[in-house]
């Protein structure tokens, strides 16, 4: 059994939706100023109120965020506040994004919280005619650490490039399609695989489908050059691939002192203003007003009636047997991606051997963001909005005789 639920547009055209009944009892407001040419979502899809700044069981469903690869930050314990910190207050998703969507992936067993712009097209033009980045984020973050990158890149293009940001199993919102199925397996394959399978569920048609750019943060970007051959192969237009601050040598190094960095997270917040003060005190982001978006999503209300209200959604440290294998060959299998290459690093001294060999090569196109720390995407949106923009017009609209980053 199947109910139909429509989508506001900006102009006023509607997009029917089909979902199951038997998916949880969602919101039933209309999507924010839907653009026009917005794809099907099918086969199951439900629209959700984007603006979800101000409701603490919606924004607070989402793991803890990886430490950036560096010396552990001083452990700032968590204290009672009588009174929320109004500079800290969440901020909504509204404006960031022009629509917020749960899809329905049954081969993947999820129900995906994907946030998505559709490139502005010209009248009568079709969606294959557009290009949309797909933005994953790094391990224990969410799609909304893309929502200022999101607003700068629709400013520099005019709307000419879409943005579609998805959260991954068991992050921010995105769960499972049956309540009673695990979630938990977090194997690069089976994220790539995820990855792939939201994306031929939204654009079923290679022929009709927009152009793509990945652009993957730390783990999503190992994701995304793991997802980009199966998209290659299934005959989709891949123009590049964007791997944002991880370096397959660097990290694989820094992971036996990952549980001493954990060691300086507290255990959770009184208040989501202390969570998201307690993220750009420590310059896990130092970015505020990217902290107020994103970092609600990163904790879940407490059920206990002892210890912090907010807790983090899931413990890092259940994560770990999964570490190595989600980098181990990325510099290899990044080399080996068939489309343009780029690595946006906060420092060039992250670079290992085999991306030093490769950059010599002229494999890949590489560029740094200085006066950043792990999360480049949150805190220099404007900066990192520019290089991709740039990235994708040289690569997409190549001039002849000229070639593609990677090319020979």
């Amino acid at each position: 059994m199947h109910t139909i639920r429509k989508i506001a547009t900006r102009d006023a055209s509607c997009l029917l939706i089909i979902t199951t009944v038997t998916m949880s009892d969602l919101r039933r407001s209309a999507m924010l100023n839907s653009l026009p040419h917005m794809p099907t979502i099918s086969p199951y899809a439900q629209d959700v109120d984007i603006d979800e700044g101000n409701e603490e069981e919606e924004e607070t469903d989402s793991l803890g965020a990886l430490p950036s690869m560096g010396p552990p930050p001083p452990k700032l314990h968590s204290k009672p506040r009588s009174l929320p910190n109004p500079q800290y207050a969440p901020l909504s998703a509204e404006g960031y994004f022009a629509q917020a969507a749960e899809v329905a992936v049954p081969a993947s067993g999820l129900v995906f919280r994907v946030y998505y712009t559709p490139p502005a097209l010209a009248p009568g033009a079709s969606q294959k005619e557009g290009t949309v980045l797909v933005c994953h984020h790094g391990a224990g973050h969410s799609s909304l650490s893309f929502a200022l990158f999101a607003k700068e890149v629709r400013e520099r293009t005019r709307g000419e490039c879409g943005v579609l940001a998805l959260d991954a199993r068991r992050h921010g919102k995105t769960k499972p399609l049956d309540d009673a199925k695990d979630d938990s397996d977090l194997a690069i394959d089976t994220l790539a695989s995820d990855a792939y399978n939201l994306l031929v569920t939204i654009f079923p048609d290679p022929a009709n489908a927009p152009t793509f750019v990945f652009v993957g943060h730390s783990l999503g970007g190992s994701v995304l050059v793991r997802a980009s051959s199966r998209l290659l192969d299934a005959k989709y237009r891949l123009t590049g691939v964007a791997v944002l601050d991880i370096v397959e040598g660097f990290t694989i190094d820094a992971l036996p002192h990952m549980h001493t960095l954990l060691d300086s997270r507290p255990e959770g917040f009184s208040t989501l203003e202390e969570a998201i003060e307690w993220h750009v005190a420590n310059h896990t982001i130092r970015n505020p007003l990217s902290a107020r978006l994103s970092v609600p999503c990163l904790v879940v209300p407490s059920t206990s009636n002892t210890g912090p209200k907010y807790i983090w959604r899931t413990p890092l440290r259940s994560t770990a047997p999964y570490w190595e294998s989600w980098f181990r060959g990325l510099s290899s299998s990044f080399l080996s991606v068939r489309s343009a290459r780029l690595l946006v690093l906060a420092g060039t001294e992250r670079l290992d051997k085999e991306l030093m060999i490769g950059q010599m090569q002229g494999k890949f196109q590489l560029q740094v963001v200085p006066d950043t720390g792990h999360m480049i995407h949150e805190d220099n949106p404007a900066r990192l909005a520019e290089i991709i923009v740039e990235f994708w017009r040289r690569n997409e609209k190549v001039v002849v005789g000229v070639k593609k980053v990677g090319e020979r």
